[in-house]
């Protein structure tokens, strides 16, 4: 049946002077959504992350409309260029090269700076590798009862890495970030070494693509699945379930702690303490307390 047989997707207004943010398959062209298509299809104009890339996807669905390159290199001005056409009462899209534009791909500052000029922004929903592995990821996501935290890639620098491991082994909520194959074993050697050996852990690799695969493991688990995996090419989504807090352990202290140990790499007991009962309204004692616990907490690890 051809799209044009749809014609429920007549039935809902195409605002003019609108940018219209249009996910887009992460892997597999199949799936891309019918309303996207009617969208591209009746839009003035294309702003795509990387036109290179954007043109296959759009020759197959037979989508020829004017192209405007909009990367992180060029945000500012390309979102100038097409605040213009939605001046003149156009209709643009834009897309990444893969999934939901925005998260971790160019698009915040486009769609920000589209807002401030007065126009509307209409999300066409679709692929993301986020919401894909959350749906696979069973018992990674049950102890957060759903609460996540994504943190996009994973940081180059090694300071910032730090803070986010120690982010992740003492937050409830189950964190979710992207890594490059030519990272993912040092990355996952990493969470091996600071997680307690039985978190659970959810690694997604080619996601929609011929080569999918998706791995649950226990942290301890990780050295013995590097060793024997057949492939680390691709690109891969992680998820880490949250860290459950011991029975005599209130969860007020849980949260406090992950305060002190986000700090413990760069401050002292006492810095903590101060920073602590400076921003959080603690007593002293109380502070210092919580800087105490999280140093033992870190050196049974």
């Amino acid at each position: 049946m051809e799209l044009s047989s749809f014609e429920f997707l007549k039935q809902q207004d195409l605002p003019a002077g609108a940018l219209y943010m249009v996910a887009t398959p992460i892997g597999n062209m199949g799936d891309i959504t019918l309303r996207a298509l009617h969208v591209l299809n009746s839009v003035d104009g294309i702003a795509c992350e990387d036109t290179r890339h954007s043109a296959p996807l759009l020759q197959h669905f037979g989508i020829h409309k004017k192209c405007l390159a909009l990367h992180e290199h060029n945000e500012i001005a390309g979102a100038q260029t097409v605040i213009q056409h939605l001046a003149q009462g156009e209709r643009w899209a834009y897309i990444s090269d893969a999934g939901t534009p925005g998260v971790s791909d160019p698009g915040a500052r486009l769609v920000n700076a589209v807002q401030n000029a007065g126009f509307r922004i209409i999300p066409i929903p679709g692929a993301s590798a986020v919401s894909s592995a959350i749906s696979a990821s069973g018992s990674v996501m049950l102890p957060s009862e759903g609460r996540f935290q994504f943190l996009g890639f994973w940081p180059n620098k090694t300071k910032d890495r730090d803070l986010l491991i120690q982010d992740i082994r003492t937050n409830s909520k189950t964190s979710i970030f992207f890594e490059s194959p030519h990272q993912i074993k040092e990355t996952l050697t990493s969470l091996n070494k600071h997680l307690e050996s039985d978190r659970q852990i959810l690694v997604g690799r080619e996601l929609t693509k011929k080569f999918e695969q998706l791995v649950s493991l226990q942290a301890s688990e990780i050295p013995g699945w590097l060793e024997t995996a057949e492939s680390l090419k691709g690109e891969f989504v992680v998820l880490v379930a949250g860290r459950q807090a011991s029975a005599d352990e209130a969860p007020e202290h849980a949260s406090l702690l992950l305060w002190a140990n986000a700090l413990g790499p760069y401050l002292g007991s006492k810095e903590i303490a101060a920073v602590l009962s400076q921003t959080l309204g603690l007593s002293k004692k109380e502070a210092y307390q919580v800087a105490l616990d999280a140093k033992a907490q870190t050196e049974k690890k």
